[in-house]
Protein backbone atom coordinates (compact mmCIF):
# COMPACT_ATOMS: atom_id res chain seq x y z
CA UNK A 1 0.00 0.00 0.00
CA UNK A 2 1.07 3.49 -0.50
CA UNK A 3 1.47 6.24 2.31
CA UNK A 4 -2.05 7.68 1.51
CA UNK A 5 -3.51 4.01 1.34
CA UNK A 6 -2.41 3.63 4.64
CA UNK A 7 -3.60 6.72 6.03
CA UNK A 8 -7.13 6.20 4.50
CA UNK A 9 -7.05 2.75 5.79
CA UNK A 10 -6.27 3.44 9.46
CA UNK A 11 -9.08 6.11 9.57
CA UNK A 12 -11.69 3.70 8.16
CA UNK A 13 -10.36 1.05 10.76
CA UNK A 14 -11.36 4.14 13.25
CA UNK A 15 -14.79 4.68 12.21
CA UNK A 16 -15.51 0.67 12.55
CA UNK A 17 -13.49 0.49 15.72
CA UNK A 18 -16.48 3.27 17.14
CA UNK A 19 -19.03 1.47 15.35
CA UNK A 20 -18.78 -1.41 17.14
CA UNK A 21 -17.94 -0.59 20.59
CA UNK A 22 -21.10 2.05 20.30
CA UNK A 23 -23.71 -0.85 18.97
CA UNK A 24 -21.71 -3.48 22.02
CA UNK A 25 -22.28 -0.21 24.23
CA UNK A 26 -18.52 -1.62 26.12
CA UNK A 27 -14.92 -1.74 25.05
CA UNK A 28 -11.66 -0.31 25.35
CA UNK A 29 -11.63 2.75 22.91
CA UNK A 30 -9.23 5.25 23.83
CA UNK A 31 -6.26 1.99 23.60
CA UNK A 32 -7.97 0.76 20.46
CA UNK A 33 -7.65 3.96 18.42
CA UNK A 34 -4.26 4.46 19.82
CA UNK A 35 -2.60 1.26 18.50
CA UNK A 36 -4.49 1.57 14.79
CA UNK A 37 -1.57 2.60 13.31
CA UNK A 38 0.53 -0.05 14.27
CA UNK A 39 -2.33 -3.19 13.55
CA UNK A 40 -3.03 -1.51 10.11
CA UNK A 41 0.85 -2.13 8.64
CA UNK A 42 1.72 -5.13 10.64
CA UNK A 43 -1.43 -6.48 8.76
CA UNK A 44 -1.01 -4.70 5.84
CA UNK A 45 2.56 -4.43 4.61
CA UNK A 46 4.72 -6.63 7.17
CA UNK A 47 2.61 -9.87 8.53
CA UNK A 48 2.79 -13.43 6.39
CA UNK A 49 -0.65 -14.39 7.61
CA UNK A 50 -4.11 -14.49 5.67
CA UNK A 51 -6.63 -16.69 5.93
CA UNK A 52 -5.58 -18.96 3.50
CA UNK A 53 -1.85 -19.40 5.03
CA UNK A 54 -3.60 -19.20 8.66
CA UNK A 55 -2.79 -22.72 10.12
CA UNK A 56 0.31 -23.42 7.60
CA UNK A 57 3.64 -23.61 10.43
CA UNK A 58 5.49 -20.96 8.12
CA UNK A 59 3.05 -18.38 9.26
CA UNK A 60 4.15 -15.08 10.85
CA UNK A 61 2.42 -15.49 14.70
CA UNK A 62 0.96 -11.89 16.34
CA UNK A 63 0.04 -12.16 19.31
CA UNK A 64 -1.43 -9.16 21.35
CA UNK A 65 -0.42 -8.73 24.80
CA UNK A 66 -2.79 -5.78 25.54
CA UNK A 67 -6.06 -7.78 25.13
CA UNK A 68 -8.62 -5.38 25.98
CA UNK A 69 -8.46 -3.34 23.05
CA UNK A 70 -9.29 -6.30 21.13
CA UNK A 71 -11.68 -4.04 19.10
CA UNK A 72 -8.84 -2.91 16.70
CA UNK A 73 -7.95 -6.78 15.88
CA UNK A 74 -11.10 -7.63 15.27
CA UNK A 75 -11.81 -4.65 12.87
CA UNK A 76 -8.32 -5.39 11.35
CA UNK A 77 -8.73 -9.25 11.12
CA UNK A 78 -12.57 -8.71 9.86
CA UNK A 79 -11.33 -6.27 7.06
CA UNK A 80 -8.31 -8.70 5.69
CA UNK A 81 -11.30 -11.80 5.32
CA UNK A 82 -10.14 -14.02 8.57
CA UNK A 83 -14.56 -13.59 9.49
CA UNK A 84 -17.29 -11.29 7.71
CA UNK A 85 -17.53 -7.77 9.21
CA UNK A 86 -20.87 -8.40 10.07
CA UNK A 87 -20.04 -11.11 12.62
CA UNK A 88 -18.70 -7.92 14.69
CA UNK A 89 -22.52 -6.64 15.30
CA UNK A 90 -22.62 -9.66 17.34
CA UNK A 91 -19.77 -8.00 19.90
CA UNK A 92 -20.01 -8.78 23.73
CA UNK A 93 -23.34 -10.01 23.26
CA UNK A 94 -24.69 -13.53 24.89
CA UNK A 95 -22.99 -16.47 22.69
CA UNK A 96 -20.74 -14.44 20.83
CA UNK A 97 -17.32 -15.36 20.19
CA UNK A 98 -16.51 -12.24 19.39
CA UNK A 99 -15.84 -11.22 23.42
CA UNK A 100 -13.90 -8.17 25.23
CA UNK A 101 -10.41 -9.89 24.82
CA UNK A 102 -8.98 -11.82 21.90
CA UNK A 103 -9.91 -15.49 21.67
CA UNK A 104 -8.76 -18.78 19.80
CA UNK A 105 -12.31 -19.36 18.88
CA UNK A 106 -12.52 -16.54 16.53
CA UNK A 107 -10.20 -17.24 13.36
CA UNK A 108 -7.04 -15.98 12.92
CA UNK A 109 -6.70 -14.86 16.79
CA UNK A 110 -3.23 -17.02 17.99
CA UNK A 111 -3.74 -17.14 21.41
CA UNK A 112 -6.46 -16.08 23.91
CA UNK A 113 -4.46 -13.04 26.21
CA UNK A 114 -5.56 -10.37 28.41
CA UNK A 115 -4.17 -11.11 31.70
CA UNK A 116 -1.28 -8.50 31.29
CA UNK A 117 2.44 -9.73 30.74
CA UNK A 118 1.20 -12.74 29.34
CA UNK A 119 1.95 -11.72 25.68
CA UNK A 120 5.84 -11.15 25.75
CA UNK A 121 6.04 -14.72 27.61
CA UNK A 122 4.45 -16.47 25.24
CA UNK A 123 5.97 -14.87 22.03
CA UNK A 124 9.63 -15.94 23.36
CA UNK A 125 8.07 -19.59 23.26
CA UNK A 126 6.73 -19.40 20.18
CA UNK A 127 9.82 -17.55 18.75
CA UNK A 128 12.10 -19.65 20.41
CA UNK A 129 10.26 -22.90 18.84
CA UNK A 130 10.58 -21.42 15.30
CA UNK A 131 14.65 -21.18 15.88
CA UNK A 132 14.60 -24.89 17.27
CA UNK A 133 12.52 -26.20 14.25
CA UNK A 134 14.65 -24.43 12.13
CA UNK A 135 11.47 -22.28 10.53
CA UNK A 136 11.50 -19.01 9.40
CA UNK A 137 8.33 -17.31 10.68
CA UNK A 138 8.70 -14.12 12.51
CA UNK A 139 6.94 -13.25 16.48
CA UNK A 140 5.46 -10.15 16.85
CA UNK A 141 3.26 -8.58 19.88
CA UNK A 142 1.86 -5.36 20.97
CA UNK A 143 2.06 -5.01 24.29
CA UNK A 144 0.60 -1.32 26.33
CA UNK A 145 2.40 0.26 28.57
CA UNK A 146 0.06 -0.02 31.38
CA UNK A 147 0.97 -3.62 31.60
CA UNK A 148 5.11 -3.60 31.91
CA UNK A 149 5.19 -3.53 35.92
CA UNK A 150 4.29 -7.31 35.25
CA UNK A 151 7.41 -8.94 36.43
CA UNK A 152 6.46 -11.79 33.58
CA UNK A 153 7.28 -8.99 31.00
CA UNK A 154 11.19 -8.86 32.45
CA UNK A 155 11.74 -12.84 32.60
CA UNK A 156 10.46 -12.94 29.42
CA UNK A 157 12.97 -10.06 28.33
CA UNK A 158 15.81 -11.61 29.82
CA UNK A 159 14.66 -15.25 28.38
CA UNK A 160 14.26 -13.52 24.47
CA UNK A 161 17.91 -12.00 24.80
CA UNK A 162 19.46 -15.06 26.02
CA UNK A 163 18.26 -17.11 23.51
CA UNK A 164 19.07 -14.45 20.71
CA UNK A 165 15.57 -14.49 19.66
CA UNK A 166 16.56 -12.14 16.39
CA UNK A 167 13.00 -13.81 14.89
CA UNK A 168 11.29 -11.80 17.61
CA UNK A 169 9.40 -8.07 17.98
CA UNK A 170 7.74 -6.75 20.48
CA UNK A 171 5.84 -3.16 20.06
CA UNK A 172 4.78 -0.77 22.89
CA UNK A 173 1.74 0.71 22.66
CA UNK A 174 3.27 3.72 25.46
CA UNK A 175 0.20 6.26 25.46
CA UNK A 176 1.55 7.06 28.64
CA UNK A 177 -2.33 6.16 30.17
CA UNK A 178 -3.65 3.36 31.98
CA UNK A 179 -7.14 2.56 33.74
CA UNK A 180 -6.61 4.35 36.76
CA UNK A 181 -3.89 7.50 35.97
CA UNK A 182 -0.76 8.27 33.99
CA UNK A 183 1.38 5.55 33.90
CA UNK A 184 4.09 7.38 35.34
CA UNK A 185 1.80 8.29 38.06
CA UNK A 186 1.01 4.66 38.64
CA UNK A 187 4.56 2.48 38.69
CA UNK A 188 6.73 4.83 36.15
CA UNK A 189 8.55 2.09 33.98
CA UNK A 190 10.69 5.07 32.36
CA UNK A 191 13.44 5.24 30.35
CA UNK A 192 12.57 2.66 28.69
CA UNK A 193 14.84 2.16 26.05
CA UNK A 194 17.51 2.16 28.30
CA UNK A 195 16.10 -0.62 30.32
CA UNK A 196 15.50 -3.13 27.73
CA UNK A 197 19.09 -1.94 25.88
CA UNK A 198 19.95 -3.20 29.62
CA UNK A 199 18.01 -6.60 28.89
CA UNK A 200 19.66 -7.13 25.95
CA UNK A 201 17.41 -5.79 23.41
CA UNK A 202 18.09 -3.96 20.02
CA UNK A 203 15.27 -0.92 20.35
CA UNK A 204 14.04 1.55 18.12
CA UNK A 205 11.36 4.85 18.99
CA UNK A 206 9.21 5.59 16.66
CA UNK A 207 5.78 8.03 16.82
CA UNK A 208 3.26 4.88 16.71
CA UNK A 209 0.32 7.03 15.06
CA UNK A 210 2.55 7.28 12.17
CA UNK A 211 2.37 4.60 9.03
CA UNK A 212 5.89 6.23 7.37
CA UNK A 213 7.91 5.69 10.35
CA UNK A 214 6.01 2.34 11.50
CA UNK A 215 6.69 0.73 7.92
CA UNK A 216 10.25 1.77 8.24
CA UNK A 217 10.89 0.22 11.61
CA UNK A 218 9.29 -3.45 10.23
CA UNK A 219 11.69 -2.67 7.11
CA UNK A 220 14.86 -2.88 9.27
CA UNK A 221 13.99 -5.91 10.98
CA UNK A 222 15.62 -7.49 13.00
CA UNK A 223 17.27 -4.16 14.09
CA UNK A 224 20.60 -5.98 15.44
CA UNK A 225 21.61 -10.19 14.67
CA UNK A 226 21.19 -12.17 17.53
CA UNK A 227 19.21 -9.87 19.57
CA UNK A 228 15.23 -9.44 20.24
CA UNK A 229 13.74 -6.19 18.66
CA UNK A 230 11.54 -3.68 20.35
CA UNK A 231 9.94 -1.09 18.96
CA UNK A 232 8.61 1.74 21.67
CA UNK A 233 5.42 3.11 19.74
CA UNK A 234 4.77 6.56 20.96
CA UNK A 235 0.97 6.92 20.85
CA UNK A 236 -2.28 9.26 21.65
CA UNK A 237 -4.81 7.21 23.52
CA UNK A 238 -8.02 8.31 21.65
CA UNK A 239 -5.97 9.05 18.91
CA UNK A 240 -8.12 10.42 15.60
CA UNK A 241 -10.96 12.16 18.20
CA UNK A 242 -10.34 15.08 19.57
CA UNK A 243 -12.53 14.97 22.75
CA UNK A 244 -11.10 11.51 23.17
CA UNK A 245 -7.59 11.71 23.02
CA UNK A 246 -5.44 11.88 25.65
CA UNK A 247 -8.66 11.87 28.48
CA UNK A 248 -8.15 9.12 30.97
CA UNK A 249 -11.88 8.07 30.85
CA UNK A 250 -11.77 7.02 27.45
CA UNK A 251 -9.72 4.20 28.55
CA UNK A 252 -13.22 2.11 28.78
CA UNK A 253 -15.29 4.87 27.75
CA UNK A 254 -18.32 4.19 25.44
CA UNK A 255 -19.82 7.45 23.21
CA UNK A 256 -23.05 8.35 23.32
CA UNK A 257 -24.84 9.09 19.87
CA UNK A 258 -24.38 12.50 20.03
CA UNK A 259 -20.73 11.83 20.83
CA UNK A 260 -20.37 8.95 18.40
CA UNK A 261 -21.77 11.31 15.52
CA UNK A 262 -18.67 13.60 16.18
CA UNK A 263 -16.54 11.29 16.46
CA UNK A 264 -17.68 9.61 12.59
CA UNK A 265 -18.03 13.38 11.37
CA UNK A 266 -14.31 14.71 12.65
CA UNK A 267 -13.23 10.94 11.03
CA UNK A 268 -14.84 11.84 7.95
CA UNK A 269 -13.17 15.06 7.56
CA UNK A 270 -9.77 13.61 8.18
CA UNK A 271 -10.20 11.40 4.93
CA UNK A 272 -11.12 14.41 2.77
CA UNK A 273 -7.70 15.86 3.88
CA UNK A 274 -5.73 12.84 3.51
Amino acid sequence: MTTKELKIKSIQYRKNILKYIMGAKAGHTGGSLSCTDILNVLYNEVLNVSPSNFHSPDRDRYIQSKGHCVEALYVVLADKGFFPEKDLETLCRYQSHYIGHPTKKVNGVEQNTGALGHGLPISVGVALAAKMDQRSYRTFTLMGDGELPEGSNWEAALSAAQYQLDNLCAIIDKNGLQITAATRDVCNTDPLDKKWESFGWAVREVDGNNVEELKAAFDSLPFEKGKPSVIIARTVKGKGVSFMENQLKWHHGVPDKEQYETAQQELDLALTNV
